[in-house]
């Protein structure tokens, strides 16, 4: 651990804040003292006090202590492009069109790799009147459910939490193009690209779109 790049950092963070040497000691419930010796590299925080600091300067404390932030990816601006995470913990959703790095109840999330669609995960698409009606036989069960299912476009996402005992469906309003994705919550993340197939005529007279 460098104590002057750390101390460069908690410096640079106290003043992004507004605050001065004595705001932040009296948060730390430390000396004034005690700031400046950390900002000049002359030692670094106790990891006692760590939680605490990471806390008031809105910063992880592994930033903290490798003594600087480096930039994620800028957006890319291209929705198809898009990273998903979901959470093993408690079930979150989130998504970035950049690069971003992220954590949830003490995970570090990685984003989700897509998969093919399969026999297992097979899902059918409905053209009724002016939405897509989306449909997945698939267990629902607390153990092995789809947690979400979405719909992106070139310049926006629907998104649809699912939770178990819910039937695996949803309906989205007709967008140019697009790709719709799904996540299992055992099996992972699932795309089917709307641009490769052709409307057929279901057995009900709805135009439909199935892969098995």
């Amino acid at each position: 651990m460098d104590s002057a790049k750390v101390g460069r950092l908690i410096q640079s963070l106290r003043k992004e804040k507004n605050m001065t040497q004595r705001d932040l000691a009296l948060l730390m419930d430390v000396s004034e003292q005690a700031i400046s010796k950390w900002e000049r590299g002359i030692g670094c925080p106790d990891i006692s006090l760590l939680s605490r600091l990471s806390e008031i300067l809105g910063v992880n404390i592994e930033k903290i202590l490798s003594g600087e932030l480096r930039p994620n990816d800028q957006d890319s601006g291209r929705l198809g492009q898009m990273n998903w995470f979901s959470c093993k913990g408690c079930g979150n959703v989130i998504t970035s069109t950049g690069g971003i790095s992220l954590s949830c109840c003490g995970r570090i999330l990685e984003p989700l790799q897509p998969n093919p669609i399969n026999e297992e995960h097979s899902i059918t698409v409905e053209e009724v009147e002016d939405d897509y009606y989306v449909t997945l036989k698939h267990e629902m069960s607390r153990d092995h459910y789809i947690s979400f299912l979405a719909y992106v476009s070139l310049d926006r996402v629907l998104i649809v939490k699912l939770y178990p005992e819910q039937d695996a469906e949803a309906r989205f309003p007709k967008m140019y193009g697009g790709t719709l994705y799904f996540h299992c919550k055992q099996h992972g993340l699932f795309q089917y690209d709307l641009r490769r197939y052709r409307g057929r005529r279901g057995p009900k007279g709805e135009e439909s779109i199935t892969d098995h």
